[in-house]
């Protein structure tokens, strides 16, 4: 047989008559007759080809081809109506939901030690997973279900929802007491004097490396990597400079040992959002995420 053949009402009848081992008992649980019950039953029983319940002791017993399907139907059963209740309501405390965010090696740095903190103290059993997505796919993604959201800066994602977190800014960092931040200046005669500088790149952030070339530096690029979290220590132990986020270079520089220079770079200035789907945007779920990602992270 094919599940296509099977009514639902009908595994709900079965799995209350399993837990009951009475038909009239059943019908009651389930608001039906004791006549619409007992055909239903039959039914199943020519469905299945078994008679799966005999009577014993003012009840019924199951058949072992009974037992040997309860336990499915009791856990499908239970797992449709937690979904269908999850999708009516989300309560942070008892849920276990996956959250699928893309982000960048850097913007897990950033978003992520203060976000699962939040999620510790308010939903302590969501769970969280990071990967991340082609840009070209990041709308795919979300519309078909597969992430949940996107943080980042992602001018060419087109057609979904956001909402703007930060304004951030491309700046160059240094190690501290690097000899060429001994040196004031400001604006075009900073910009200039980049090309005394050399540079560690970032491969799987092509906006840094737009930046380099624009200014044609990619001469002075020394070493090309694939991860910003790399950097501080490359940083601090040599004379290169590295484009990178402000907020992000703040924090590094909080810690002491690097200097922050801010040359107005070409498109240094750019937004961070977190974008979602329209297909997702009454989900209880996803509301409370992104509500909750916002309080954390949007700037006033």
């Amino acid at each position: 047989m094919h599940i296509k053949d099977i009514d639902l009402n009908l595994l709900r009848l079965f799995d209350a008559v399993y837990r009951t081992r009475n038909v009239s008992r059943a019908a009651d649980l389930l608001d039906l007759t004791q006549p619409a019950a007992s055909q239903a039953l039959t039914r199943l029983r020519l469905l299945l080809k078994d008679p799966l319940f005999v009577r014993a002791g003012g009840g019924v017993q199951p058949t072992p081809q009974a037992d040997r399907l309860a336990s499915a139907v009791r856990s499908a059963l239970a797992l449709l109506e937690e979904a269908l209740n999850e999708s009516a309501q989300f309560d942070p405390l008892q849920s276990r939901k996956v959250f699928r965010i893309h982000m960048s090696d850097i913007g897990e740095g950033r978003f992520l030690p203060e976000l699962m903190v939040a999620l510790q103290h308010r939903a302590p059993g969501v769970q969280l997973e990071t990967l991340p997505v082609p840009r070209h796919e990041i709308a795919q993604r979300l519309d078909s279900g597969a992430i949940d959201f996107a943080f980042g800066f992602l001018p060419t994602v087109k057609d979904t929802q956001r909402v703007q977190l930060i304004q951030d800014r491309y700046v160059v960092l240094l190690r501290a007491g690097h000899p060429f931040a001994a040196r004031r200046r400001t604006g075009a005669a900073l910009l200039k004097d980049l090309r005394q500088l050399e540079f560690v790149a970032v491969r799987s952030h092509s906006d840094t490396l737009r930046i380099l070339e624009m200014q044609q530096l990619q001469d002075r690029i020394r070493l090309t990597t694939e991860h910003f979290m790399v950097l501080p220590s490359i940083v601090r132990a040599t004379d290169l400079a590295v484009v990178m986020p402000r907020n992000i270079a703040r924090t590094f520089a909080a810690d002491g040992g690097y200097t922050l220079i801010e040359p107005p770079l070409p498109l240094r200035d750019f937004t961070v959002s977190l974008h979602w789907s329209r297909r997702f945007e009454g989900d209880p779920g996803n509301q409370w995420m992104r509500s909750l990602i916002t309080q954390l992270f949007k700037e006033p």
